[in-house]
């Protein structure tokens, strides 16, 4: 069984621990760290709508709280008709911690894959050396 392979079947897998009540849009990641180590997020919302978060996130707070700062691949899945595409925050989350030629996979649960590098999927992003500017 390949990585990428490993990656979206656990992706799949991990939606079912997603708290998804008012959505019913339940989402699984898994993040591959450059130890080895897997981290797993799923989607996990909130009646107040803007404090939820996203399987993606999750999985990427895990692996930073735990001290992890590089990353390899990761896989995210959904039931889409598409492989599923992460929202905007996501992105700019995972433009933060992965490099620019970092291989996401994005799956459904046909296992319809895309993979993409994260310069692929948030060109132009926002940077922390955006904030070193002198004023």
């Amino acid at each position: 069984m390949t990585a990428k392979y490993e990656l979206v079947k656990k992706a799949i897998r991990i939606r079912d621990n997603a708290y998804v009540p008012y959505s019913n849009f339940p989402v699984g990641a898994v993040l591959k760290a450059k130890s080895g180590k897997l981290y797993t997020g799923c989607n996990i919302e909130n009646a107040a709508y803007p404090v939820s978060c996203c399987a993606e996130r999750v999985a990427i707070f895990k692996a930073i709280a735990e001290g992890e700062k590089e990353f390899t691949e990761m896989a995210v899945a959904a039931d889409t008709d598409r492989p599923v595409p992460p929202c905007g925050s996501c992105r700019q989350v995972m433009s933060e911690f992965f490099t620019a030629d970092m291989k996401i996979h994005l799956t459904n649960l046909k296992e319809d894959t895309k993979t993409v590098t994260m310069e692929e999927l948030l060109p132009f992003s926002f940077q922390p050396s955006d904030l070193n500017k002198e004023t």
